[in-house]
């Protein structure tokens, strides 16, 4: 029986609910310390910023320890051959199935590539990876995912890097109602109350990079981050009141002496 306390994608269990980018910061210094800070277990890796060509050089992964679970991405990709290619050059050299599928389908707006998606989807859950697709938030399309086996549905909040929050929460409430896996929020956080919004809805985990990376201090964010997220999770496990138009009072006066 799977622990209801565990971020589970197959054979795969974590505690922590936060998955961390490792771009755009400052240096590989100041990534390892938002790393720590942020509690993540999984952090996602580009293919290309992984030097393989010459392990004496050091990269990012000699800054960052053995200590997380990677999971390398298909960032860049517009097309489903791109995306498997460069999945099973991720399971070569790292020796793990565990992969983010991204497709993407414009370079403006990096909206994935609905029709490419699915076809890489496809393709990879038959060649025996472990999926985590970057989609739309579009309920047909999580389904569509899910039914493929894909191991959990990605669904930006926002466009990528935008920060614009949780743009569609009611989307989200329909993805969370029928999907039988992780929901991850994907894109589109830009502070702390984002990710407990999210989390408070009832997601199993949020996704980000360009939040933490890009605030004005990034240790100090992943640190909100992180907290944000284990409140918003204690939060939608306690349940929240029911919204009402009018005052309930907290001390009612039936039963008070002289009533």
């Amino acid at each position: 029986m799977k622990d209801p306390n565990k971020l589970v994608f197959g054979k795969y269990e974590f505690t922590s609910r936060l998955i961390v980018g490792t771009g755009k910061y400052k240096d590989y210094d100041e990534t390892k310390q938002a790393i720590e800070a942020s509690g993540a277990e999984i952090i996602t890796v580009a293919l290309r910023r992984i030097k393989l060509d010459n392990p004496s050089d050091k990269g990012l992964l000699d800054y960052i320890g053995k200590k997380y679970t990677l999971l390398p991405n298909t960032a860049g990709c517009y097309t489903a051959k791109d995306a498997v290619l460069t999945c099973l050059l991720a399971r070569e050299a790292l020796g793990s199935n565990l992969v983010k599928l991204e497709v993407l389908g414009d370079q403006k707006t990096l909206f994935p590539d609905n029709e490419q998606l699915l076809e890489a989807a496809k393709q990879l859950v038959k060649e025996g990876f472990t999926v985590l697709p970057y989609c739309i938030d579009d309920p047909i399309v999580c389904k569509k995912l899910e039914d493929i086996g894909c191991a959990a549905v990605m669904p930006l909040a926002a466009p990528i890097g935008s920060g614009l929050g949780i743009r569609n929460p009611y989307n989200l409430q329909i993805i969370l109602e029928q999907s039988q896996v992780p929901v991850i929020v994907d894109a589109g956080v830009g502070t702390a109350s984002d990710a407990a919004i999210a989390m408070e809805l009832g997601c199993d985990g949020i996704l980000m990079n360009t939040a933490i990376a890009g605030a004005k201090e990034p240790i100090k964010m992943a640190k909100a981050m992180r907290m944000a997220v284990e409140a918003g999770r204690l939060a939608y496990e306690a349940g929240r009141i029911a919204k009402k138009l009018y005052a309930t009072a907290s001390s009612p006066i039936e039963g008070v002496i002289g009533k």
